[in-house]
């Protein structure tokens, strides 16, 4: 008991010390900044502000309310993550629902690590902590990996050790941001699981995704029922378009493909588009080859 209430103690030497305007801490090498830098100061919930690079963007209010619920009573175990913006002046890095919280049960003070780094630097660490976490949906953490790419530049392969996934499960993830945004918005609000997201992705046509969409929803499909529907409509969709591909070539078409071929030097396709309309295909296989065939072609003109 002793021990801890040395180290409550700590804490409040520390936050007076940020206190004093002639020891404000801005930079790492600052006097005091090893005393502050990385410790847990008892900070005033007053003087942070929610960071707006802050991937989460869904807080569901009953949960909020169970996790205030239980810090009143258990008190704030895990301390938050703030970075210093200026004297008495912090932002969030991680922590936003203990934060939230907190200031619902009317506390005016919260257990914080305090760190010193530039925006980008803080966007990259609340990033990388938020998609550490477990309570995010897969929607969030697909865009906390997209915003790592485009405003970190960060590659499948850094993020893959920063964040200690696989590079695969990173793509696999990625992968969601392509689904229809209603569908996006139906895995962030728990209608479907990631697993049929995975499944609905395999087909490249978002109204057909809406489609299939509906169904799991309408019917409470499983992820394996989701699965065959997906495979059976990639299936028809290819009969078809063989189906297609072989369409019977009109007689006319039929007689006038062997003296192209003859000509040309090269079997010579002929795709039917509609009645009476096509295109020919004449292959070249080489530079020499090309310009023998346009040769051809001008000594027709």
């Amino acid at each position: 008991m002793a021990k801890a209430t040395k180290k409550q103690a700590l804490g409040r030497g520390l936050s007076a010390l940020l206190k004093d305007p002639s020891n404000d801490i801005k930079a790492a090498g600052d006097k005091n900044a090893d005393k502050v830098i990385g410790n847990i100061i008892d900070l005033e919930l007053d003087f942070i502000e929610v960071n707006p690079n802050q991937p989460r963007t869904n807080f569901n209010e009953e949960s909020l309310h169970e996790l205030a619920s239980s810090l009143k009573e258990l008190g704030i175990i895990q301390p938050i993550t703030v970075r210093k913006l200026g004297f008495n002046k912090y932002q969030l890095v991680s922590g936003e629902r203990r934060y939230r919280a907190s200031k619902l049960i009317g506390l005016k003070t919260i257990p914080a690590y305090i760190r010193i780094a530039n925006d980008q630097e803080s966007l990259e660490m609340a990033l990388v902590e938020n998609i550490q976490r477990q309570d995010l949906d897969p929607i969030e953490i697909a865009l906390s990996y997209q915003r790592l790419i485009d405003e970190i530049k960060l590659t499948q392969e850094q993020m893959s050790e920063r964040v200690g996934k696989k590079r695969s499960t990173i793509a696999n993830y990625l992968r969601l941001l392509k689904l229809d945004p209603i569908i996006q918005t139906g895995m962030r609000d728990g209608f479907i699981s990631m697993g049929h997201g995975r499944a609905i992705i395999n087909i490249e046509d978002q109204s057909t995704q809406l489609e299939i969409y509906e169904k799991i929803v309408s019917n409470a499909l499983s992820v394996r029922e989701t699965e065959n529907l997906v495979r059976n409509y990639n299936q028809t969709k290819e009969v078809n378009l063989q189906k297609k591909s072989t369409k019977e070539l009109p007689r006319y078409v039929k007689k006038g493909i062997k003296d192209f071929s003859t000509y040309f030097g090269h079997k010579v396709d002929v795709k039917i588009s509609g009645t009476n309309k096509g295109k020919i295909v004449i292959p070249f296989h080489s530079e020499e080859d090309f310009n023998r065939i346009k040769k051809l072609v001008q000594r027709e003109k």
